[in-house]
């Protein structure tokens, strides 16, 4: 289903994107976080309605995003005064940041394929201490599949950082939001019963 939309699409929430009959942003609590958020967004998700990191930011006030689009060297540049003590969402095959460390932490938005790409184009990220999620014992309802098992959807990777980072009671307002956001899409789309049964079994 193309979920590509613009903000100002008419029966839309200007905020959330959801459809105006489902939308969610008065059901959102703002969470304070200790980590500094940096989100560089792939600017092919910025135009997708079912943009998680687009639901993150309505949470979490210390999120904020770097665009990356066609100039990978301005987002690089945007991006490099602002590491301190940061480390990036990542998977990697070596040592892993040490938790007790970290002040900001830099997630890429977008797929699999576009996320390492931007790894690539983005020199300040080389050197950054890498932060790697554990494996999940089930995988939660998502919007969109993911092709690698260690795969998650944006809001789903920061609430799972932030519980390793901060603790279950920074994260679970967060899982919870992003349980209310698949729900209230695929109930616009009038396919969440469906969903929920096949989830189910």
């Amino acid at each position: 289903m193309r979920s590509r939309t613009l903000d100002t699409l008419p029966g839309r929430c200007p905020r959330c994107w959801i459809r105006l009959e489902h939308c969610l942003c008065a059901e959102v609590t703002s969470i304070s976080t200790r980590t500094e958020l940096l989100v560089v967004r792939h600017v092919r998700e910025s135009e997708k309605s079912t943009s998680t990191a687009r639901v993150a930011q309505l949470a979490l006030p210390r999120l904020s995003f770097v665009e990356f689009n066609d100039d990978p060297a301005l987002a690089d540049a945007q991006l490099a005064p602002r590491l301190t003590r940061a480390a990036l969402l990542f998977p990697t095959e070596g040592e892993a940041a040490p938790l007790d460390g970290i002040e900001q932490l830099v997630v890429l938005d977008g797929t699999w394929r576009q996320t390492r790409r931007m790894l690539k184009k983005l020199p300040c990220l080389a050197a950054l201490p890498r932060l790697a999620l554990p494996p999940k014992a089930a995988a939660p309802l998502r919007l969109r599949e993911s092709p690698t098992p260690e795969g998650r959807s944006t809001l789903e990777a920061l609430a799972d950082a932030l519980e390793l980072l901060e603790g279950e009671r920074t994260a679970a307002p967060l899982h919870a939001l992003h349980r209310l956001m698949v729900e209230r899409v695929f109930k616009a789309r009038g396919v969440w019963d469906l969903k929920r049964s096949a989830t189910a079994t």
